[in-house]
């Protein structure tokens, strides 16, 4: 092997590790180019709304009860891990009009027996059914459902912190 080095004109081996150089580097390029198409899918699935204006309505509206990092407190739930498994279109629907978050929508439409033990919970608040506000009616609320829907859906998939959002 050394001596087909010494054989090999200078310029031929220089030529030779210039193209297995390219070669090598020509794979990192392509994998830099396909950053964008995965950029551009993350955008395309961000929830329509302003983080920001959600955080608004959320600290107005729902910290009260949440927590100001919707993380629960003692009388309300952690908003968090629900948010992370449900679309916009069941946030909006639980929030304006079913406030029984932790109740399942068979249990809420029962009958008989099963609804008289739910009212009786209900009624001692044991469970939380009552304490949530249907916020229908609420202006701020229902102009930006989707605002607050944004800022819950970044906290819960953890792109954005406790902390006040960037206008």
């Amino acid at each position: 092997m050394m001596k087909l080095l010494t054989i090999m004109p200078r310029h031929i081996l220089l030529s030779a590790s210039a193209l297995a150089a390219g070669l090598l580097l020509s794979s990192c390029a392509v994998e830099v180019k396909n950053v964008e198409p995965a950029h551009e899918l993350a955008r395309q699935n961000r929830p329509v709304g302003s983080v920001y204006t959600g955080w608004r309505v959320y600290q107005d509206k729902c910290a009260s009860c949440h927590g100001p990092a919707a993380n629960g407190t003692a009388g309300a739930p952690d908003l968090l891990p629900r948010v992370r498994t449900m679309g916009s279109r069941q946030f909006v629907s639980l929030v304006l009009k079913r406030y029984d978050w932790g109740l399942a929508p068979a249990l809420t439409n029962s009958r008989g027996a099963e609804r008289e033990a739910l009212l009786d919970q209900l009624d001692q608040r044991k469970a939380y059914g009552l304490t949530m506000p249907a916020w229908q009616g609420e202006p701020s609320v229902n102009a930006h459902i989707a605002d607050v829907y944004a800022y819950l859906s970044a906290r819960a998939q953890g792109t954005q912190g406790p902390s006040r959002p960037v206008d």
